[in-house]
Parts: C-alpha cells; sequence; structure tokens
C-alpha cells in the first residue's frame, strides 16, 4: 500500500506522544480502586474527546475507564472487524510524573548525559543496541522519570492511524474498533475488558518494544507470597529459644536455583524472581514471580517451590512457613495458533512497509494475552520504545512512524480477507 506524506505522519504521531506523556497516568498496586488511579481517568477523556474530534464514532469512557470507540467500513461488503488496542497507563517501578522528554535530532552514536545534577548518563556500552539508530531523531528522558513510551507510544500510533485512515477514504477498510485500557501495568488491563462491546474478531495490542517486534508467545505467570514465622526473645536469653524468621527467609531464598533468575537467562528460558522482602524477627514476608514459557515447567517451578516450604515445615516439625501462589496469565500461543493467519497478516503488514519481522517471545505478558484466553486473538505488535520502566528509556521517532504504517497497511488488508 503506498504510505504518503511520511514526514508529516512522524511530526504528527510525535507530537501526539509528546502531548500524551504529559498526562500523569503511573498505575498503583496497592490501589482499591478502579483504575487504580485518577490519572488514567483523565487521560481517557481526553484520549475520548480526540477521537471525537478526528471523526471517529461510538466513542465511550465506561464506568471503569476503557476507552472504546469505531472507524466505520468504507467498503461495502463484510469483512471481520480488527481491533487495535494499547494501555493508558505507566509502570509504578519508576516516576511518571512531570515527565520533560528531550528530543536528539541526530544521535551520534555516544554517551549522552541525561541529567548532569544527577549524574545520569545514558552509556552505549551498556545499551548498544541504540546504535542501530544512530543519525535517527530518538527522544530520550531527562533522567528523572520513566519516558512512558509503554505504551503511550501505543496509543499515539493507533490514534494517529486512525486520523490518516479518516483523512485517506481511499484506503479501503472494514470496520475498525480501537480501545485503550487502564492498570495493564499491574496485571489488571483486562479485568474489566468487555469483548462484545468491543465487538472485534480479532486483535493487535500494540505495546511491544523495538521495530519490528512481533510476538505471539508470553510466559504463563503466577505469584507466590511466603511467610516465615518466627519466635522472638531478648537476644541475651534467645539460646535455644528464638527462631529469626529473617534468617529462614534469607536460606530458602538461597536455596533457589543462581542461574534461574531474571538477569541470567534469556529467549525461553523460565526464572523465578523475588521482588519483595521484608520482615522482622517474628514475621518475614517474601514474593516470587514465577515465568516459564513451557506449561509443563511452569507447573513444576509452583511445586518446586511448595516443596521447599514443606521441607522446612517438616525440618522444625511445625508450620513455620506458609505459601500461596496465584496464578496470573498464560501463554497466549496456546490461543493464537488456531488463528495463526493473523500473525501472518501483521507480518506481511511489515514487509509491506519496509519493516523487518522480528517475531520473538514476550518475556513477559500483555493485555493481549488474558484478552486471547478470554475469546479475541490478539498478538503484540512492536510500538518502538526501548529500555521500558526507567530513566534509559528512549525512542526512535522512525521506528513510531513505521508503527502507524504497519497498523495502517494491516487495516486494509484485512479489507481484503
Amino acid at each position: 500500500m503506498l504510505f504518503t506524506a511520511v514526514n508529516m505522519m512522524e511530526k504528527i504521531v510525535v507530537d501526539r506522544f509528546l502531548r500524551y506523556v504529559g498526562f500523569h497516568t503511573q498505575s498503583d498496586p496497592d490501589s482499591t480502586s478502579f483504575p487504580s488511579t485518577e490519572g488514567q481517568l483523565k487521560f481517557g477523556k481526553a484520549l475520548a474527546e480526540e477521537l471525537v474530534r478526528i471523526g471517529l464514532t461510538e466513542v465511550l469512557v465506561d464506568w471503569n475507564g476503557y476507552v472504546m470507540a469505531t472507524l466505520p467500513a468504507n467498503i461495502a461488503r463484510t469483512v471481520p472487524v480488527v481491533g487495535f488496542i494499547a494501555h493508558m497507563d505507566t509502570s509504578p517501578d519508576c516516576s511518571g510524573r512531570n515527565v520533560r522528554p528531550r528530543l536528539v535530532d541526530a544521535f551520534d552514536g555516544k554517551d549522552l548525559t541525561l541529567n548532569q545534577e544527577k549524574n545520569v548518563v545514558f552509556s552505549v556500552k551498556r545499551f548498544p543496541e541504540i546504535l542501530n539508530y544512530k543519525g535517527q531523531r530518538i527522544i530520550f528522558t531527562d533522567g528523572t522519570t520513566l519516558l512512558g513510551a509503554d505504551d503511550k507510544a501505543g496509543v499515539a500510533e493507533i490514534v494517529t492511524a486512525m486520523e490518516y485512515l479518516v483523512a485517506h477514504p481511499e484506503i479501503p477498510h472494514g470496520k475498525i474498533r480501537v480501545a485503550f485500557t487502564p492498570d495493564e501495568e499491574i496485571g489488571h488491563g483486562a479485568d474489566h475488558f468487555h469483548l462484545p462491546t468491543f465487538g472485534a474478531d480479532f486483535a493487535y495490542t500494540i505495546d511491544g518494544g523495538e521495530l519490528g517486534e512481533l510476538q505471539y508467545e508470553n510466559f504463563n505467570a503466577a505469584s507466590a507470597h511466603i511467610v516465615f514465622h518466627g519466635v522472638n526473645v531478648h537476644p541475651g536469653s534467645a539460646y535455644k529459644k528464638m527462631r529469626n524468621s529473617i534468617l529462614m527467609a534469607n536460606r530458602f531464598v538461597e536455596s533457589l536455583p543462581v542461574q534461574e533468575v531474571p538477569e541470567q537467562t534469556s529467549g525461553y528460558e523460565g526464572f523465578f524472581h523475588l521482588v519483595r522482602f521484608t520482615g522482622r524477627v517474628d514475621e518475614t514476608e517474601i514474593e516470587f514471580i514465577i515465568r516459564d514459557f513451557d506449561k509443563e515447567k511452569f507447573e513444576q517451578r509452583k511445586a518446586w517451590l511448595s516443596s521447599q516450604v514443606d521441607a522446612l515445615n517438616l525440618q522444625y516439625g511445625e508450620q513455620v512457613v506458609e505459601i500461596s501462589i496465584k496464578d496470573q496469565y498464560f501463554n497466549m500461543k496456546e490461543k493464537i495458533d488456531d488463528h495463526f493467519f493473523i500473525v501472518e497478516l501483521a507480518k506481511q503488514s511489515m514487509i509491506s512497509c519496509n519493516v523487518e519481522p522480528l517475531i520473538i517471545p514476550v518475556r513477559g505478558g500483555t493485555d493481549g494475552s488474558r484478552l486471547s484466553y478470554m475469546g479475541l486473538p490478539c498478538p503484540n505488535i512492536f510500538g518502538g520504545g526501548h529500555n521500558f520502566h526507567g530513566v534509559y528509556e528512549y525512542i526512535p521517532t522512525k521506528s513510531m512512524e513505521s508503527a502507524c504504517r504497519v497498523i495502517v497497511e494491516i487495516a486494509g488488508r484485512v479489507a481484503t480477507l
């Protein structure tokens, strides 16, 4: 498909993205409300108003904060309804308040000081993949917050692609649905997603990383909460009486396979990840996340943790440790394999847009994972960003423009199905 006005498209999506990151939409895992933060509702309402302005119909913000809208078909015959989805929240792992993006017009491939006062330096040696974008325009942070490309880049790219399709009715397309979800970063993005209201036959999340990413596999995921019960007495009279729960928990952590942690694994390798350790002598709590692509190995990981707890209780002769394991999401490949044409559709769309498909597993999860299990097959497509959830996050503007082109291309190809 011929895609004109490339430079204008890049400018539009970048300007839109820079406006979006001004909204503070960090989600809060400790909140009891949904969405978890008020800022997401404010952003959602602003998005809804914008969608109306650019010409979309059936625009709504439901009481849970989900934003949905329609681009009506401009062809007579019936074709599948395709959806495009991105999330509005940013990660609680790093501050997302008062984001001040920094644009570098032609990155020279050298280390870049993001914040001189805090001595935050973007190291090319640490992040060598940035050399793939040498000479390009890149948006960085100011070294004090995340950028928010995860996933406001995806939001901006979807809106920009829809605006382009409205302005170019000569591109045939069927009915298109778009949705923007809250609280994806804390695992609740699909909790209240109403599939009948969305009404798509299949969809794509625009929530991937580097240029060309196309993902239809993700981790099986669970969390494990473990409580160690100690006995606290005065240390001067503690002989044969004290049971230090902190030391118990520390020994438990040390018993884990040292190579099966995030920093030692890649590709299809799974891991145990210690995410919280808090305690006193009398009681200590630790939390793990458990990840594996293979369902059988995933179940084995959960069983192994439980067996370690059982062994400790047997050693002490009483219930000194408790474990609670909760499944979070599963590998969407099991659901997408039956609809694999949508992966091929995205792949061919990328090739048509001169984007080399990079088909890799998601070492994490997306809304698309849960939506696939709910009945909406939903692979994941690149948004263009790198180093999400921290101050070293960046996004090349050319990658954002390419994502817009791929969305438009997919819409056009669906019209031929």
